[in-house]
């Protein structure tokens, strides 16, 4: 089953570190999921079967290369699987709060396979300072044969 995340929501995280996604996104991750460290301070989500397939690209990588070990060590050290309570809610845990930054307000993006779970205002923040650069990024799309 393959899914496909897009869209941009606005949500806040409880004291306890709970947050509740969207229900449309909730069908698409599944009963179970992975969690763990992103890229640019936010944090990455996967269903079960996404994270399958990139954990097997990951243990194709050669563990004699250093920028492999390093790498695969960031992504699963941080990584968890979690699960849904009954309110649609997700218990993230502290050492992935403090890794994004997240505090009350956070907002979740669909990034294809994946989601991400951001900082309000560094979400804001990177769109910001992103936005000049789409154009030029668009231009290189051209270079993975995207033409947009």
């Amino acid at each position: 089953m393959k899914n496909m995340f897009m869209g941009e929501y606005s949500h806040a995280i409880d004291q306890k570190g709970r947050l509740i996604m969207p229900a449309k996104i909730r069908s698409g991750l599944g009963e179970r999921f992975i969690i763990t460290k992103g890229l640019d301070s936010c944090l990455f989500v996967y269903p079960e079967h996404e994270w399958k397939v990139l954990e097997e690209k990951l243990k194709n990588l050669p563990f004699t290369n250093k920028n492999a070990r390093s790498f695969s060590r960031f992504f699963f050290s941080g990584a968890t699987e979690v699960e849904f309570d009954r309110q649609g809610r997700v218990l993230i845990p502290n050492n992935l709060r403090n890794h994004a930054d997240l505090d009350k307000e956070v907002v979740i993006i669909g990034v294809s396979t994946r989601l991400e779970i951001w900082n309000k205002e560094n979400w804001e923040k990177y769109n910001q300072d992103s936005n000049d650069e789409y154009e030029e990024l668009a231009e290189k799309m051209i270079d993975f044969e995207i033409n947009l």
